[in-house]
This record gives structure tokens, sequence and C-alpha cells, in this order.
């Protein structure tokens, strides 16, 4: 599969960085940069991309903004997250605005072309180490925008529940298959059901969900 890639970041060296390294990889295609929130909407409009790998920090619009209204629209365009972690807690707003996954600038670059791949296959970056950390942290704080609705988990079954609940551990399909002594075509089925009855774009939302309803208890 091919993954066509919109990169958004105000710094043209990080532009021009990532198109180099994605040239060596053929899965991967840049077909449009972005210096601005604003522009990224746009290219997603034209362009349709697979993934946008969006910057936090941009003038104008930023990313937050831009995810937003990226994961409002008609297109399936995943967005991948650009963050520092420690410095950016902008990233928070970007989680609930619909990002799919977080990149951290300094990780190893194979890490970053990995998770594009991971986010456009639909999944979502959600264990182990910062977006697991991240979600945790995310979900203790209090919303800058009004809360949504609660997603209707009072009509999952009792194995979607646990499904859930491990999903919301960072499980994958594999594990769970393990976990609960089932193979992983059912676990992925599992998995698709709770995407449709929650409403859910991908994992990271799933993750979500499961620990605001109580499925999975904080780390401490």
């Amino acid at each position: 599969m091919t993954v066509r890639v919109v990169i958004a970041d105000d710094q043209p060296l990080v532009r021009s960085g990532l198109r180099v390294i994605m040239a060596d990889h053929p899965d991967l295609v840049v077909v449009g940069e972005a210096a601005t929130g604003a522009e990224a909407v746009q290219l997603v409009k034209d362009l349709s991309p697979d993934v946008v790998v969006m910057d936090v920090r941009m003038p104008g619009m930023d990313g937050i903004e831009a995810t937003r209204l990226i994961t409002a629209g008609p297109a399936t365009t995943r967005v991948l997250v650009l963050t520092t972690f420690d410095e950016d807690d902008h990233v928070y707003g970007a989680l609930r605005a619909g990002a799919s996954g977080f990149v951290v600038k300094d990780m190893a670059l194979d890490d970053i072309l990995a998770a594009i791949r991971v986010v456009a296959a639909g999944d979502a970056l959600i264990a182990p180490g910062v977006t697991r950390r991240l979600i945790a942290d995310f979900v203790r704080r209090p919303a800058a925008a009004p809360e949504r609705s609660p997603r209707p988990v009072e009509n999952l079954t009792e194995r979607e529940r646990e499904v859930l609940t491990l999903v919301g551990r960072g499980r994958s399909n594999t594990e769970i298959a393990e976990d609960l002594f089932i193979t992983v075509a059912t676990a992925k089925s599992h998995v698709s059901r709770l995407f449709t009855k929650l409403g859910a774009r991908d994992r990271v939302q799933l993750v979500i969900t499961a620990y605001e309803m109580g499925l999975v208890t904080l780390p401490r």
C-alpha cells in the first residue's frame, strides 16, 4: 500500500528533512507541504491524503484547530501530531480534536516512519511509552471545551467490554487474542464492532473511552 502524506510544519527544515527521508521509502509519498494549519486543511480538501503529519505550533491556525477541521470533515485523512510532549501542553487539545497518534520530534527516524504507516492503516499509537502516558494524563485533565456526550457503552456485550478494557490497556489484537483465548480474526472482529458501536475513528478513541468509562484504572 502506498501512503500519501502531507507534511504540515512551519519550519522548512523539518518539512524538507521528512520529505528527504520518505523519498527513500517507496511506500511513503509526500503529496504536499503546508506551513500553516489553514494550508493543511486546504491540502486535505484538494488532495485527500492518507495521513497529515501535523505540527502543533504554527502561525495563524495552529495544528489543533486544523486537526479538528480535518477530522470533522468528510475526508478519511488521519492526523499524526508532531509534539515535544514534555513542553507542548497543546497536544492534549489535539487529542480531543481527533488526532490518531503522536510523534515526538526527537524519535528515531524509523519510528516516525513506522508511526505514519500505523496511522495510515487505521491503527493508532497507544502503547507503550509516550502516547500511553499522554492518554493517561489527558483523561485526568478537564477539557478546554465542553465535554462531548459519553459514548453509549451500555449496549456492549460482556465480551466487547472485555475487549475494550484490553484495548484501553494498550493490548494489540494478537495480545487480546492470547489473553481471551480466541483467534486473532475474532479479536479483530470484536474491535471492528467497537468502532461501529462507539462511533470511534481509531484505537486512540477506544482507549479514551475505556478510561472515561472506568474500564481501565489510571496509573498513579
